[in-house]
């Protein structure tokens, strides 16, 4: 037997056990809320917030307030600096570096050990398992996995402890056994330097065989051109002949997909989308054909939803009260000590039995400057059917307010970097202001007849400006990624002031 077929049957009875999430998902979550409780109660938070009294949702509502990571960094950052029983039991040395707040270039999001076990790596074993179960000839571990990690360093003075990427934080830690079935050696998937990693990992998997990759799609997309570049083939399947699945995520695929499947011609290739965060992992395309993900309701992860018209007041809904077809603010508690945590992300369920969603965007990554609301979901909408009426494909986007000037005219403003041009940019600038207006009434009434909003503007970038810009910042590579829509300009203005 392969050793496909020995894990595939290693995996059957977790494969009986997800089918749980079809109709127990309320009881599941009330059994992950009572076991963070319940190993959380003598942490310091748990005795302020008195854990020691809460038997139901009710009771964990009302002692514990919705907390962003303002809330939190104080606490967060006396267990960077060792202190133990703070947000979560004993001591955690483990740190996830995501992007900043208002006031913080970064957020150090801590990861314990059974954050790291019933969390994250929880999530990456489902993601196998459902594949398996979707694709009964797989053979995907006859060969081995290219994952794209970040790095890390050494957290203050603190012995054994880290900061970093989540994905370095998971190859640092993971079983030595998976080191069999994956690349690059752990010293490449490690390196800070994201040209100098690129090419490394281009050289030592040119002869490798190749059945499946991890990562970011834009970042992945960057390796396998180099492996093209230095290979001299027109595919990757000539490459790597067993190719055969890409586990993405971090950034919507839908601008990425038509260069893949030019990229990857093999009718063997299949695509899964993972939601894995450096707060946690949260849901996983169970079907193939359809692009929602299952919300995963087994880990120690606790959810909760704000309706975006109550995202001010901050009035939060268990799992088992959303509604299909509304936007929410995702709040998570988890055995990482992140209490009612505001992650950032906001997204819609498109069925309820089971929990299924797309991710619709960002509570702060919108542009709202004149009561149109717009959303990055919208945006990737837009962007697919303004590809499709021009022929074109996106690699990367940006797009920000230009403010009303003294005769209260305004637009949108979008820098766009292309892989194929459109046949015509004001082609495709038109037929992207034509599906905003479709899929997003408010933007469609402020468009009206151009009286408050001008049609939108679009800017195309050098090749590489992004990249250039991401550098400037020191975030390429790892799971950095382009702000898609901001409400200000400061990103904006900083790749206009490279555009050259």
């Amino acid at each position: 037997m392969s050793l496909t077929g020995i894990i595939r049957n290693a995996f059957l009875l977790r494969q009986k056990e997800l089918e749980r999430h079809i109709s127990g998902g309320k009881e599941l979550q009330e059994k992950v809320l009572q076991r963070l409780v319940n190993c959380a109660k003598e942490t310091e938070y748990g005795h302020n917030h008195n854990f020691a009294n809460i038997h139901s949702y009710e009771d964990f509502a009302k002692n514990i307030p919705i907390n962003t990571y303002e809330e939190l960094k104080g606490d967060i950052d006396r267990m960077r600096h060792g202190e133990k029983d703070i947000l979560w039991r004993g001591q955690v040395k483990w740190y996830a570096k995501s992007s900043g707040t208002t006031n913080d270039k970064s957020k150090f999001i801590p990861v314990s050990k059974e954050g790291l076990q019933r969390i994250h790596y929880a999530g990456g074993t489902d993601a196998v398992v459902m594949y398996l179960q979707n694709n009964p000839k797989s053979r995907m571990f006859d060969g081995k996995g290219l994952i794209l990690g970040g790095s890390h360093s050494p957290n203050y003075n603190v012995a054994g402890s880290l900061v970093g990427d989540l994905s370095a934080i998971l190859i640092e830690n993971i079983n030595p056994l998976a080191n069999l079935v994956r690349v690059p050696g752990k010293k490449t998937a490690l390196l800070s330097d994201f040209e100098e990693k690129r090419e490394r990992i281009a050289r030592e998997t040119l002869n490798k065989n190749i059945t499946n990759l991890s990562g970011v799609p834009s970042w992945m997309m960057s390796v396998l051109t180099r492996v093209m570049e230095l290979s001299g083939k027109e595919h990757l399947e000539e490459v790597w002949p067993n190719i055969e699945v890409f586990f993405h995520g971090g950034v919507a695929f839908t601008p990425y997909r038509s260069q893949y499947e030019r990229l990857i011609t093999s009718p063997n290739m299949h695509y899964m989308e993972t939601y894995n965060a450096s707060e946690g992992f949260f849901g996983l395309q169970n079907d193939p054909t359809d692009p929602a993900m299952l919300l995963m309701l087994d880990y120690d992860v606790f959810y909760e939803f704000i309706p975006m018209d109550s995202l001010e007041e901050k009035k939060a809904v268990p799992l088992w009260d959303v509604e299909p077809g509304k936007n929410y603010a995702m709040v998570i508690s988890t055995s990482c000590g992140l209490w009612r945590y505001m992650i950032g992300d906001t997204v819609r369920f498109t069925s309820v039995n089971p929990y299924k969603f797309i991710i619709s965007g960002r509570t702060k990554h919108f542009i709202n400057a004149f009561g149109e609301e717009l959303i990055v979901d919208n945006a990737e909408q837009g962007l697919k059917y303004a590809c499709e009426q021009t022929g074109a494909e996106v690699l990367e986007y940006t797009a920000a307010p230009v403010f009303m000037d003294d005769n209260a005219k305004c637009r949108h403003q979008w820098i766009i970097e292309f892989s194929k041009d459109p046949s015509s940019v004001e082609a495709f600038a038109d037929a992207l202001d034509k599906k905003l207006q479709e899929i997003n009434s408010d933007y469609e009434a402020k468009r009206h007849k151009n009286i408050t909003l001008q049609p939108l503007e679009i800017i195309v970038a050098r090749k590489g400006l992004f990249n250039d810009w991401m550098k400037q910042r020191g975030k390429l590579g790892g799971q950095n990624k382009v702000p898609r829509l901001s409400n200000s300009r400061e990103y904006i203005e900083g790749l206009l002031e490279l555009k050259g």
